[in-house]
């Protein structure tokens, strides 16, 4: 008689319940279960579905987070480039510069030096003859 105690909110009617056996009963017990634990079970799923879409969003904010670090790193990486061009570039125009300024000073010594050389020639020749060292200075 347990079961009827325990199936009383199973809306029937009395002649029906005599007719019912506690196995039928047992029966309507086991589908509530079913019932219950299939509730249970789509909270799972739920849930599941639920850390399945986290597991998703936090791969895709790691490969957003690592494509701006790559970014990041291509970007410093052209910096540091350019600065070396620029520093090479800086370096071949002193250097450029510091031997064009050589080459001059070396010209002007030997220019002076070959006006001197001239001067004496001059002088030992002719005393007269300062217009024709001039004249072979102005065309160099």
């Amino acid at each position: 008689m347990t079961h009827v105690k325990r199936f009383q909110g199973i809306p029937m009617s009395k002649s029906m319940r005599g007719l019912c056996k506690e196995e039928d009963y047992a029966f309507l017990g086991t589908s509530e279960k079913m019932t219950r634990e299939g509730t249970e079970g789509a909270g799972d799923v739920e849930d599941d579905r639920r850390d399945k879409k986290d597991e998703r969003v936090h791969r895709r904010l790691q490969r957003e987070q690592q494509e701006k670090e790559k970014l990041r790193d291509i970007e410093e990486s052209k910096q540091k480039k350019e600065q070396q061009w620029r520093t090479h570039v800086a370096e071949l125009s002193s250097s450029q510069e510091k031997t064009l300024q050589d080459r001059l000073a070396r010209l002007r010594k030997f220019r002076e030096f070959e006006r001197k050389v001239l001067e004496e020639e001059s002088a030992t020749e002719d005393g007269g003859a300062c217009l024709t060292v001039n004249q072979p200075l102005t065309r160099m």
